[in-house]
């Protein structure tokens, strides 16, 4: 039996109120290499695991939209607690995917998580009821506070080798002590390790056909969040946490600069200076522009999926090069306001100096790279095949 569904405008309320908390933890986050145990239980009490999780199992079933306006709110408390929750809202939408009855393992567990990503740095070896999976496995993103992970694998199948997806416990690998990074050291994405553990056939999902629209859920494939190309789901739920993080360095930058001057000038106050206007103008139309398009990235995925309207190549491609657009703009309007804030600001307990960190570590991340998309958007453009399935 479904939960109660909250509307959006409530998530995001609840999401909002989280901000003063996510602030406080950050910097622990960081410097602990996980989320505070606090933050994960404040995030479960506020609905936000459910988001994408279907009704019959206790989930809101949210919109991107929603997505993109409770990303902010946490965007805007703390960059490595925003970027773990996207990345749970999108394994909780590829679980999805699976057969019904893995989902109902899954999702027995109310507000459960699970980490994985979707490069194949692994091997599966066909056997009898299942595959044997071994490899590593980089970037899992809240395995600390994860009871499954999503593996992605090369299996060997009559036809060659294959992409897939596989559902393990968590307790079935390794994780590593190796997430010590410049940024988004909170995440505690470590890399985790498998040698030949089984996986039964019904929790193993061939990604040619995901990729293509075609999933193995029954019950999902009239609601309109799984209608849905896979990119379009993935960035649609990462593009508002950017929003947030840039918004949030903005608020930073205009607090410090009335309670500062500019050294080695007459300026006592910082924004009495005409060089600040002009930075503060154009980081601010900057954050603007990133808005609009996570906003536009978002309403074109909820209304494709509500009419369950097919998607052209090239919308497809446009997905992927409006989270790149979105991530650049964010970067130059907070590169603008870091590199106005002085030498004080580089001390931990400022918080411009881990936005800037968390959200060009951000960009550099394989589906999100503005020069990376832009080019994938070009050559479809131009008439040309993409370079990569993930479109």
């Amino acid at each position: 039996m479904g939960a109660v569904q909250p509307s959006g405008a409530e998530l995001a309320g609840r999401a909002a109120e989280l901000v003063p908390l996510l602030r406080a933890n950050a910097l622990g986050h960081e410097q602990n290499g996980r989320l505070h145990d606090r933050t994960v239980d404040a995030l479960a009490e506020a609905g936000i695991f459910r988001m994408r999780v279907p009704a019959r199992y206790g989930g809101y079933e949210c919109d991107t939209s929603t997505l993109v306006d409770v990303g902010m709110h946490l965007g805007s408390g703390d960059g490595a607690t925003s970027f773990t929750v996207a990345l749970w809202w999108i394994t909780s939408w590829l679980v999805g995917l699976f057969p019904d009855a893995v989902q109902e393992e899954v999702f027995a567990t109310p507000d459960v998580r699970v980490c994985g990503t979707l490069g194949p740095t692994g091997t599966a070896q066909p056997c009898d009821g299942g595959v044997l999976v071994s490899g590593r496995w980089a970037f899992n993103s809240g395995a600390a506070h994860s009871r499954w992970k999503l593996l992605a694998a090369i299996s060997m199948t009559a036809e060659g080798p294959a992409p897939i997806m596989a559902l393990v416990p968590i307790d079935q690998v390794e994780l590593l002590d190796d997430w010590h990074t410049s940024a988004l050291q909170g995440t505690g994405s470590v890399t985790a390790v498998a040698e030949d553990v089984f996986v039964p056939h019904e929790r193993v999902l061939a990604m040619g056909p995901v990729l293509q629209q075609q999933y193995a859920s029954v019950h999902n494939r009239d609601l309109p969040m799984f209608r849905v190309p896979l990119i379009a789901a993935v960035t649609a739920s990462s593009v508002g946490k950017v929003v947030g993080l840039a918004k949030a360095a903005h608020e930073d930058f205009c607090r410090r600069s009335s309670e500062r001057g500019i050294t080695y000038t007459d300026y006592t106050s910082q924004r009495e200076a005409p060089l600040t206007h002009l930075q503060v103008a154009e980081s601010a139309l900057r954050i603007d522009e990133a808005e609009f398009h996570a906003r536009r990235l978002a309403s074109t995925v909820d209304e494709k999926g509500l009419l369950n309207a097919p998607w052209k190549l090239e919308e497809r491609a446009r997905v992927r090069v409006t989270m790149g657009r979105v991530c650049q703009l964010a970067t130059d309007a907070v590169d603008t306001l870091s590199l106005a804030s002085g030498g004080s600001s580089i001390h931990r307990a400022v918080p411009i100096q881990r936005i800037q960190r968390d959200l060009h570590a951000i960009g550099v991340h394989a589906l999100n790279n503005p020069q990376v998309n832009l080019e994938l958007y070009g050559r479809v453009l131009c008439g040309l095949e993409p370079n990569s399935p993930y479109v």
